[in-house]
């Protein structure tokens, strides 16, 4: 009884032939096997390989397309809710339900197969996030108006000496 003791060796000789065996201290049985480098593929494999892919060419690029549109629509869709959920407060009922129904129907056509439908419910989503984002920068630029609104420095205000100083702390 106990755990079986097997001494392996393994071999690789010049041609690239891996020799492994395998004996039993036990029992002193062994076994050998070889593995052999494998020819590769034969010309008719090969040309039936490159006849399939060029066969499936288009399925696999409407399937990429499909991906593709499913990836913006999922990021468009995070983006949005995110930014709904942060300055949603600032919309109108309208509006903000009118984003709602547009994240709505890119879901919904994400769910499906058609990459066109996904382009079109993203093109309508887009327009509705951007008008989310020209009302709160609206919003933002109302609130931070004045009579400088527009940035830069204002003229000189009266009566202030700026003094410049060097000192060592000891």
């Amino acid at each position: 009884r106990g755990v079986p003791q097997i001494e392996l060796k393994f071999d690789i000789d010049v041609n690239g032939i891996l020799s492994v065996s395998a004996r039993d201290k036990a029992t002193s049985k062994q076994q050998t096997v070889q593995i052999k480098q494998s020819s590769g593929l034969s010309p008719d494999e090969i040309e039936r390989m490159r006849k399939d892919a060029e066969a499936h060419a288009d399925d696999d690029k409407r399937k990429q397309e499909l991906a593709s549109a499913k990836n913006e629509a999922s990021s468009l869709i995070y983006q949005t809710e995110k930014t709904l959920k942060e300055h949603g407060s600032k919309l109108d009922g309208g509006s903000k339900s009118a984003i709602e129904a547009s994240i709505a129907k890119v879901r919904s056509a994400s769910e499906g197969t058609d990459a066109a439908a996904i382009r079109s419910a993203v093109s309508e989503l887009t327009q509705a996030a951007h008008a989310l984002a020209q009302h709160m920068y609206a919003d933002k630029g109302g609130a931070q108006g004045g009579p400088d609104a527009a940035g830069g420095q204002s003229g000189p205000a009266g009566g202030d000496d700026v003094i410049d100083a060097e000192f060592e702390k000891k």
